[in-house]
């Protein structure tokens, strides 16, 4: 009941067993006393909220396993930790890291964003690669007007480069080096630029066996309906064109193995 007293426990002492009670941690000289500490007794201007932050990247701690460093789990604010874009790029919707940089491909551009260095600029605009104790350095917009819509899924890589969808150009690039192709206009133009405009899902997948890219191009049936009506069909590298439709058009991922490629429904 509310009249009744509560007694709340609480030390201000260390007790050592022999008697011998002391305020102060392991009872040094001069050292800090056991107390309350300070205690914040205003509330803050702005309330707590969700902040969605779609075109910034944080990272955290480094991960050693040799040393036996496992610091994945610390953001520290006061540190360094975070790498903003620019916002009219879109939002973030996959990263590719490489050995020297990484891939960030926004729902309207592809940056390339150094990874250990950072670049110092000359008064020409040229610019000198340099070593940094920055995680992520310099960020720079690779040529074309290209990105990767908000179909992440379509995306691989393998020995010939990376490819992916851009369905609100209604493009299939593919990226070789530090250039990007369409290779949507190796003859299949007018097709993905028909297809591509109301699909509801893309998929990429890339079969290792055959060297090709095979591309999942999902439409629903209607609006009423969640079932979706998907075509495949392959760009093969060895032929540099669109070689065939393929007759396993209902799946919903595939890779390759061990010279094999797997596809699941």
């Amino acid at each position: 009941p509310w009249h009744n007293p509560m007694r709340l426990g609480w030390n201000n002492c260390w007790a050592f067993g022999n008697g011998v009670e002391s305020d102060r941690i392991r009872d040094d000289y001069n050292a800090a006393r056991l107390d309350n500490g300070v205690k914040a007794s205003t509330t803050l201007a702005e309330p707590y909220s969700e902040e969605v932050r779609s075109s910034g990247m944080i990272f955290s701690g480094i991960f050693n396993s040799t040393s036996g460093v496992n610091d994945l789990n610390q953001f520290i604010q006061a540190e360094a930790i975070t790498k903003d874009l620019n916002p009219s790029y879109g939002p973030i919707q996959k990263l590719l890291a490489r050995n020297t940089d990484t891939l960030v491909f926004c729902e309207d551009k592809i940056l390339r964003v150094l990874t250990n260095k950072d670049a110092l600029f000359n008064a020409d605009g040229n610019s000198n690669v340099t070593a940094t104790s920055k995680v992520l350095g310099a960020a720079t917009p690779i040529a074309g007007d290209f990105g990767i819509s908000k179909n992440p899924e379509s995306l691989v890589t393998s020995n010939f480069g990376v490819y992916w969808v851009d369905q609100m150009r209604g493009q299939v690039l593919k990226m070789t080096g530090g250039n990007i192709t369409p290779i949507s206009e190796e003859g299949m133009k007018d097709w993905f630029s028909d297809n591509l405009v109301d699909a509801s899902d893309v998929l990429g997948t890339w079969d290792s066996n055959k060297d090709e890219y095979n591309v999942t191009i999902g439409k629903k049936v209607s609006r009423a309906q969640l079932k979706s009506n998907k075509t495949t069909l392959s760009y093969s590298e060895r032929a540099q064109g669109w070689t065939s439709f393929k007759s396993f058009p209902f799946i919903e991922w595939g890779t390759s193995l061990n010279g094999e490629y797997y596809t699941f429904y």
